[in-house]
């Protein structure tokens, strides 16, 4: 099993050491399972478990004091499942992937996500907070009224963008998933492109992919499906994943992360932000 997992594209860590530590135990603990979409799966709740990370407990906080999570998965047979804005959710993966296993939809959202992921055992009630992200919402005075509320939250909103995510084949079959906690202080509700497919994630029957950085950025180019597609058309994967991220910080002007893997195993990790911590497992 190939794994390649990323831990956000954004400004330099303060302590990577840990934070590295953490993403090569994932992805080794990815390269255990015996399929793509188990690996994957895998790999993303050992960082959505870690407050290190903008996903799980690291999550950060929107606009009215509220952590809610994002995830996506899928896998090169075309099958995908995402699900967003969820409060209380520590692995948004495992509720992503009931949407793919369980439903015959796409996407769920809100409060009727997180009555799925309670059908299915999964945690629901979750402390996201951390000292950290408790002292810095302490820091803030968001205004009630809408219109200052708004104004507010564009002054904050480019603060932080990392997410986590995994991609996997074993030489067959093909996975990708992300899961992010959003971006600091955004308004409320705000869903960004990790449960967007083609935009935080996406799969073919030749490569997997999964993205970070600008949401809004990331979501309008479509990033994940455009490196995907170049993979498909016959580019290796670190030629297409370099190729497409500089179109797309010259049509947005926005910072990326992109890791991708073929069937083959080979495998590219590119950003244009300042860092992007990855491991990988053979």
């Amino acid at each position: 099993m190939h794994v390649l997992v990323h831990g956000g594209a954004g400004s330099e860590p303060d302590e990577p050491a840990p934070r590295q530590a953490v993403l090569d135990d994932a992805a080794a603990a990815g390269a255990t399972e015996e399929d793509p979409q188990a690996a994957v799966c895998t790999a993303v709740r050992r960082l959505e478990a870690d407050p290190q990370f903008n996903a799980g407990v690291g999550s950060v906080v929107q606009s009215d004091g509220r952590i809610r999570t994002d995830a996506g998965l899928m896998t090169g047979d075309g099958e995908s499942g995402a699900a967003c804005a969820m409060p209380g959710i520590e692995h948004a993966v495992a509720v992503a992937r009931v949407v793919k296993t369980a439903t015959p939809h796409v996407l769920l959202a809100g409060e009727r996500a997180v009555t799925l992921a309670s059908e299915h055992g999964i945690g629901t009630d979750c402390d996201l907070w951390t000292a950290k992200t408790r002292e810095r919402w302490d820091r803030v005075d968001p205004p009630d009224d809408l219109t200052a509320r708004l104004a507010w939250v564009r002054e904050q909103f480019g603060q932080g963008h990392d997410t986590v995510g995994a991609v996997a084949t074993d030489g067959e079959g093909l996975a990708a998933a992300t899961s992010t906690g959003g971006r600091w202080f955004a308004l409320a509700g705000r869903v960004g492109d990790v449960p967007q497919v083609g935009a935080g994630f996406y799969a073919t029957e030749t490569a997997a992919v999964s993205t970070t950085g600008d949401g809004e950025a990331i979501a309008r180019f479509g990033l994940a499906r455009r490196v995907a597609d170049a993979v498909d058309d016959g580019e290796r994967p670190r030629h297409a994943a370099r190729r497409v991220l500089r179109g797309f910080a010259s049509a947005t002007g926005g910072d990326a992360g992109v890791i991708v893997v073929d069937r083959e195993g080979r495998v590219g990790r590119v950003t244009n932000a300042a860092t992007m911590q990855t491991a990988a497992e053979d």
